[in-house]
């Protein structure tokens, strides 16, 4: 099982990260002014990866859906990468880059096994 890493950031803020049961960050938080806020970003993500779409935004013609859902891209290098968009359309998580879109796919995933997993909290 994996576990969402609460800790302070270099701005004065708080952000988290969703690793999975092998440590690998899979998901990064915005940065937020009070922990309160971090957490309750941690929440919006548990509810809205399980029903979130995926919108594939690679590919010719794609059919733009409502939010939840995943939105899969191509950043400026060409890699593959995914963000998380919660029912009200603000960005809740992102993804790191991926050269293989399987893998980006795969990193979804996992944000959706992983959902539910504990908050430890490193200051």
């Amino acid at each position: 099982m994996g576990k969402f890493v609460v800790k302070k950031s270099k701005n004065d803020g708080f952000v988290f990260n969703l690793k999975a049961g092998n440590g690998e960050v899979i998901a990064t938080s915005e940065v937020y002014t009070t922990e309160g806020a971090a957490l309750n970003g941690i929440e919006s993500v548990r509810k809205n990866a399980i029903e979130a779409k995926l919108e594939d935004q690679t590919v010719e013609n794609f059919e733009k859906l409502t939010n939840p859902k995943f939105e899969v891209y191509k950043d400026k290098a060409g890699e593959f990468r995914f963000r998380l968009k919660a029912r009200n359309g603000e960005i809740i998580a992102t993804g790191e880059s991926y050269k293989a879109k399987a893998s980006c796919f795969n990193g979804i995933d996992s944000i959706k096994r992983n959902a539910d997993s504990e908050v430890v909290k490193e200051y």
